[in-house]
Order: C-alpha cells, then structure tokens, then sequence
C-alpha cells in the first residue's frame, strides 16, 4: 500500500514537511500573513473610543511613568544627555520586542479555531503577530521623531542607520516569538511565566538608564559588564539611540555592534524558525 501510495503522490496526512519545502510554503501564503497582521492591528483596540490612538499613547504613557519613577525619583537622567528622546527610544524599542514575546505565546492558543480549520504554515501565525508589531512600532516611531524635533533633534544622515537596526531586530524578535510559540503551544504556563521573564530582562536592558554610565566606576566582575552590553535587548536599543539621538556616541557601544547584531537575528531568526517547524504536525491536536 505505502508503495502505492507513493507511486500516486500521496503523503501522510499531516505530515510536517521539509525545511526547505516548508519555506517554500510560508512564502506562498505571504500574502495572508500581511493580511492577518493588518486585521490584527486594526482590530487591537476598534473598541476603545480613541482607537487606534492607543497604538501611541501606550508606549508614551509608559515612558512618562518611567521618566517619573527612574529619571526624576531615582535620578538616572543625571550624566545622560537628551534623557526624554534617550528614554522615549528606549521604550518604544523594547515595547516592540517585548510585546511580540507576548504575542507569540498566544500565537497557536490564541488562534486554535483557525489552526484546526485551515491548513497553512502554523509559522505564519507567530510571524503575522510579529509583523503586527512592527507596523504598531513604525506608527510610534512617526510620533517619536515629532517628540525628537521638539528636544532639537532633526533627521540627518545617521537617522538612515535605523533601518538596518530595525531588520535586525525584527529578525530577532520574530524568532523568539516562533520559540515561544511551541513552548506555550505545548506549555500554556509560560505564558503566565513570560511578563515577569519581560520585566527582568528590560531592568538589565538599559531601557530607562545608560549601561556605559551605570557600570562605570563600579566594581563589577569582567563578566557582567561583557553580559550587560551584549545583551541583544540592549544592543538594538543602543543602535536606534545611536541613530536618532545625537548625543548618544559610538563610544556608548559595544564592540564590535553591527555584527553582534546581525549574528543575534540570524542565530535567534534562523533557530526559532527550525525549533518551530521540527513540531509543526503536532500544532493543533487535542
């Protein structure tokens, strides 16, 4: 019968297909993704009375109680020149990789109906949300440069650098939503896990205070200080200081930057890809 089978083309229901196969699936279907992740963000907040205004509003609400809680009462604005547009690209930075985790928790579970219906990449699910999110953070990114003009800062040339700091960590943040993806699919607990997860890894992110200024002169171990500045988080955000703020300087980098940043989006981009796909039939069930 397998022979049989075979000889007519026929494969095993549900069978999960090749990498490359698969790949070639994904693409095909680029069009629902784009089409899912607008839906998504439209809907996100059709029901509240200022809309899609909330896609703005959120990250800037969360800057002003960071900027009141650590820049005023913990006075980590001192030493760090240009502190609201420093602090504002810093949020709306991790905003958008910390939100696409959390999407991507919800990516199989939030979607089962559909997941059980249809037959479709179950990858294209996690990378729609991500997409989602990179269309929320290139609308506050339009409100980021009107705040930006505002403290004196104006485009120039090095504005341009944004763009590959973003396809970085575009790349990196979908791959980890791909990763959290299978884990709650098949461990709903760590999506109850993830926002504590989130909040530790943004306090050693540098989202509200300068790592450079924070380490300095302290007596910390070689280790830590290497740990705190490769820190893919940090990085990224870094890049996109370095590109907007004018006073944020390459010293203020890490070495070596632009490959560390490249070398995390492949290695996370390309893993959570496979990790994804190595559990694709089983999406789904029960």
């Amino acid at each position: 019968m397998r022979a049989l089978a075979l000889r007519h083309g026929l494969t095993v229901s549900g069978a999960r297909p090749s990498l490359p196969a698969y790949a070639r699936q994904l693409w095909s279907r680029r069009d629902f993704i784009t089409a899912f992740a607008t839906a998504k963000l439209t809907a996100q907040y059709s029901q509240a009375r200022l809309g899609q205004l909330w896609q703005v509003t959120t990250p800037l609400l969360n800057a002003a109680v960071y900027y009141l809680i650590f820049g005023v009462l913990m006075n980590t604005r001192q030493g760090v020149p240009d502190y609201v547009p420093f602090l504002l690209t810093g949020v709306f930075a991790w905003t958008f990789t910390s939100q696409t985790i959390m999407t991507g928790t919800r990516a199989i579970s939030g979607n089962i109906g559909l997941v059980r219906a249809l037959h479709f990449p179950r990858a294209g699910l996690p990378l729609a949300l991500a997409l989602q999110q990179l269309q929320q953070l290139l609308f506050s990114l339009g409100a980021l440069a009107v705040i930006l003009f505002c403290f004196g800062e104006f485009p120039r040339p090095s504005w341009l650098l944004a763009i590959p700091a973003l396809v970085c960590q575009t790349l990196f943040s979908a791959g980890l939503a791909l990763v959290m993806a299978r884990l709650a699919a098949k461990t709903p607990d760590v999506a109850q896990l993830m926002p504590f997860l989130l909040r530790t890894w943004m306090y050693a992110s540098g989202v509200m205070w300068s790592i450079p200024h924070l380490t300095a002169g302290r007596d910390l171990p070689h280790a830590v200080i290497v740990a705190l500045q490769c820190n893919p988080a940090a990085v990224y955000i870094d890049l996109l200081r370095f590109a907007l703020v004018d006073s944020f300087h390459a010293s203020q980098l890490p070495p070596h930057v632009w490959p560390l940043a490249a070398g995390w989006a492949a290695l996370v981009f390309a893993g959570g890809f496979v990790y994804f796909w190595k559990a694709e039939e089983t999406y789904g069930r029960g």
